[in-house]
């Protein structure tokens, strides 16, 4: 068990050492995540809430809004928007979504100690609410059981939803579920008391992050990287800063998602209470696409699609598709981007014959 701890702390070396081998003049201490990364795709805050900070990346008033809601688990909002070519908001757009949102989750400061994923949901709905229901939800990662969570709890506020490389039922196992299960909890309750009820984003990269060759690198954004070239080093920099610049999480949201979501699947088991109501995840039936990458250890994809199983939807409403890409790939690849998502996309423009009357049973 002491190895399972010490292994994470020689992948950071190692992923140091990679970054020094590309970037010889820079100490570690100058790398990534002494200065926020600048946004690729232009934007507005449309809204300053305690959790996050409500980005709108609209291009127009009129058409059905897109909420991508970012994992809230280690990096920043940033894997939407990496850099030009890498960016899953400039896809969307591009794509024609008009009216484009995403949440920009805030690193925990020591007043948020005690921030639950109820507290997540509550001000995932004032967005909701501020931008207009009923919204399309796009979930990525750990931000996909979120946008489920949330599309079970107000299925009136939801039209559509996207979870992409997302983990529900952790029944069917990955490399994360069974890491976290390996692990007993007073090992992730002491590191909540090591930082005073605060888990520093810093640790958790030591602790979770894989090191990442340049061929990683390469698979995650697919395409080549020359490091000879200016362009590529420019795109290497923007990635090695995104992934060494994580957030710090409050300590009763990170034990709740360590142990309700992630030891005890409460959401697949029909056990999870969400702002006071137990959440039914037959009860969810509108339209779902099920978005997986074929080579992820992460989330795989019989874990991704096991949601199918779980949620109400009807057949002729749940769409499925897997990318040959690695997790990131899925939300920075531009093969992806061009591919899966511009077909998720016209999925989300489509008329798939929701009527009114439907609607309103569905939210009953």
């Amino acid at each position: 068990m002491q190895d399972a701890w010490l292994w994470p702390f020689e992948a950071t070396r190692l992923a140091l050492d990679f970054y020094s081998q590309w970037y010889p003049n820079r100490a570690p201490a100058d790398a990534p995540g002494d200065a926020a990364l600048p946004w690729t795709t232009a934007h507005s805050v449309a809204l300053q809430l305690p959790s996050m900070r409500l980005l709108d990346f609209s291009s127009a008033v009129e058409g059905p809004p897109l909420l991508v809601c970012a994992p809230y688990a280690l990096h920043r909002a940033q894997i939407a928007d990496v850099a030009p070519g890498h960016s899953l908001m400039e896809a969307l757009k591009q794509a024609g979504i008009a009216r484009l949102y995403l949440t920009d989750w805030r690193s925990a400061a020591p007043e948020m100690r005690y921030f639950s994923i109820d507290t997540y949901l509550s001000d995932l709905n004032v967005a909701v609410d501020a931008i207009g229901p009923p919204v399309d939800l796009g979930g990525l990662c750990q931000g996909g059981w979120l946008s489920l969570l949330y599309a079970a709890r107000f299925p009136g506020k939801v039209r559509r939803l996207v979870l992409a490389g997302s983990p529900l039922d952790v029944s069917v196992p990955s490399e994360l579920s069974r890491m976290v299960a390996s692990l007993p909890q007073q090992g992730f309750e002491a590191l909540v008391r090591q930082g005073d009820g605060i888990v520093s984003g810093k640790q958790m990269l030591k602790l979770w992050s894989i090191p990442f060759s340049l061929l990683d690198v390469e698979a995650a954004l697919q395409r080549r990287l020359d490091v000879k070239s200016e362009d590529a080093r420019a795109l290497l920099d923007r990635f090695m800063h995104w992934n060494s610049d994580p957030l710090d999480l409050p300590g009763t949201y990170y034990l709740e998602v360590t142990d309700w979501i992630f030891r005890q699947n409460r959401i697949a088991a029909g056990r999870f209470v969400a702002l006071g109501r137990k959440i039914d995840l037959a009860a969810v039936k509108l339209p779902v696409f099920l978005l997986a990458a074929e080579n992820d250890i992460v989330v795989p994809p019989d874990q991704a699609f096991a949601t199918m199983r779980l949620v109400g939807t009807r057949p002729a409403w749940l769409q499925r598709e897997t990318e040959p890409c690695s997790h990131l790939g899925l939300f920075m690849g531009r093969k992806a981007l061009a591919g899966s998502w511009r077909r998720i996309a016209r999925w989300l423009q489509s008329d798939l014959g929701e009527t009114a009357s439907e609607r309103s049973r569905i939210s009953a």
